[in-house]
């Protein structure tokens, strides 16, 4: 069990552990809050609201609302009335209650006692409302956020529709580069395709409070896309901006509104979020050999489930949705012969399809060494890799210095221009950086490398380069919610996928 998940369990030990005090206290039975759901009934009573609030504690993120709403009414039965108050109510619950429990001196004051400030049911609301939503916005930042998973580039290990809970402590919460901003949603308004939910003034400098620990190896990571600095608002981020102009020139892209949109600039902490798998940290020497991924020598033991591409070959019977649906493929089935399939497979699965009577071939699809790929990072045909096969590289180092040359240069010209902010300049074989003749350079950062485990099916490390340490949101810890939109309402849940950690 991770060590960020026992915090998160501790905490909600503290705050149940709490009220059984507080309700001696507030002159109930002190067992009242050893029942779970009881408790919270007996809890909205003793705060004088109406008991029918139970029933929104039952509801996914609406709960969190109630929580924070329930802790600041505590702590005005004590007297606490300051708006500091209330904010440390609200933000650390689980450092408050235990204090007003066993340390805090206040007596409780029955709702009947409480100061009465004569104000309307809209007024209340209102203001109950902005506070949550601003305690909601600081827990988000700092704490844990919610990430539901767009895409299939972590299946089967994470599926299409799962809702993750992102611990943002474990590695450092970050301050946000746009502080001013719509709260509880991310780069464009409600409502809005283009209209941006943020102002850039002011802009706060990259800044990570302390972390637990640091990013390790095949820990599940939520990030800024690093290519979303730039994007069509027409593709968004389903099509990299960079890959269109290296397919159809800057000139084309920026002046043909009508096939890109308009093309626009996001800071760091407003890019695209992506997860995928942690493969390489600062400092590892990392090797793709025929799909196996080699660290430092020795090939990685990944702990999800991988999915590679397989040809499958039949007689000519085609597939039925139910023998899909049985191999659990949620990836598009291509056709690509007369009886030829193009699927992205598990091993398990494709074990299993090798036995249907209808199939007479499997091949797992390889892209053999010494084959280029132009579409791969760092987009240079000499250096022959692609997919399947890939480096050696080094995963930069903050503090590591290297010797630049016009060899290695692709690899590290977007590091040292876009993310550490460096003028760079080719002159006569010769590079520059912010003026000056440069034969070696220092990273300012500590990059990573990351991948999903559907191999065949994501956009991760492979095509876009280095995940600098500025772009890292948090680390996945655990799945609570998961659905299937593609299936009917009372088969959406996907039960024994609930409340499971990530591994």
């Amino acid at each position: 069990m991770s060590i960020s998940l026992i915090i998160f369990i501790l905490s909600l030990l503290l705050i149940w552990a709490s009220l059984y005090p507080l309700f001696g206290k507030a002159g109930e039975k002190e067992w009242k809050a050893l029942v779970p759901i009881y408790n919270l009934w007996v809890w909205i009573s003793i705060m004088g609201k109406p008991r029918w609030w139970i029933i929104l504690f039952l509801l996914p993120f609406i709960n969190l609302f109630m929580m924070i709403l329930l802790a600041v009414e505590t702590a005005r039965s004590f007297g606490r009335t300051s708006l500091g108050q209330h904010a440390f109510a609200a933000v650390l619950p689980f450092i408050y209650l235990p204090w007003e429990a066993w340390s805090g001196k206040a007596k409780f004051l029955p709702p009947h006692e409480r100061p009465k400030i004569k104000k309307g049911m809209a007024r209340e609301w209102f203001e109950a409302i902005i506070f949550a939503v601003v305690a909601v916005t600081l827990i988000n930042l700092f704490y844990f956020q919610h990430y539901k998973i767009p895409t299939s580039s972590m299946e089967k290990s994470l599926l299409v529709g799962d809702h993750l809970w992102v611990n943002k402590f474990v590695y450092g919460a970050r301050l946000p580069n746009t502080p001013l901003s719509f709260p509880l949603v991310h780069h464009t308004l409600p409502l809005s395709t283009t209209s941006r939910s943020y102002v850039e003034w002011p802009h706060w400098e990259y800044y990570r409070f302390p972390k637990l620990r640091s990013v390790r190896n095949n820990d599940v990571v939520v990030f800024n896309y690093p290519e979303g600095d730039t994007v069509s608002t027409l593709y968004q981020s389903n099509r990299s901006y960079y890959s269109l102009i290296r397919q159809y020139g800057r000139a084309q892209v920026r002046s043909s509104k009508d096939y890109f949109g308009d093309i626009v600039y996001r800071p760091v902490d407003k890019r695209e979020n992506f997860i995928k798998r942690c493969i390489a940290i600062p400092g590892d020497t990392l090797r793709i050999i025929d799909q196996v991924v080699h660290i430092n020598g020795k090939p990685l033991e990944i702990t999800g489930i991988l999915q590679h591409q397989f040809v499958v070959s039949t007689n000519g019977q085609a597939f039925s949705k139910r023998a899909l649906e049985s191999l659990d493929i949620t990836d598009e089935v291509y056709q690509v012969g007369a009886s030829q399939y193009l699927m992205n497979l598990t091993d398990a699965a494709a074990e299993k399809i090798n036995g249907y009577t209808n199939v007479i071939g499997l091949e797992r699809v390889v892209q053999p060494a010494g084959e280029t790929s132009p579409e791969i990072f760092p987009y240079d045909t000499a250096l022959h890799w692609n997919l399947d096969n890939f480096g050696p590289l080094v995963i930069p180092r903050k503090g590591a210095t290297i010797a630049l040359s016009m060899a290695n240069l692709p690899l590290y010209h977007r590091l040292i221009t876009t993310y550490e902010g460096h003028q760079l300049q080719v002159e006569q074989g010769r590079i520059l950086i912010d003026g000056a003749e440069a034969r070696e350079y220092t990273f300012g950062m500590d990059y990573y490398w990351v991948m999903g485990d559907n191999r065949h099916n994501s956009v991760d490390s492979r095509y876009w380069g280095f995940l600098p340490e500025d772009h890292i949101v948090g680390k996945a810890e655990f799945v609570w919610i998961s659905s299937d939109k593609n299936q009917p309402l009372l088969k959406r849940w996907r039960w024994n996928k609930m409340f499971r950690l990530i591994r």
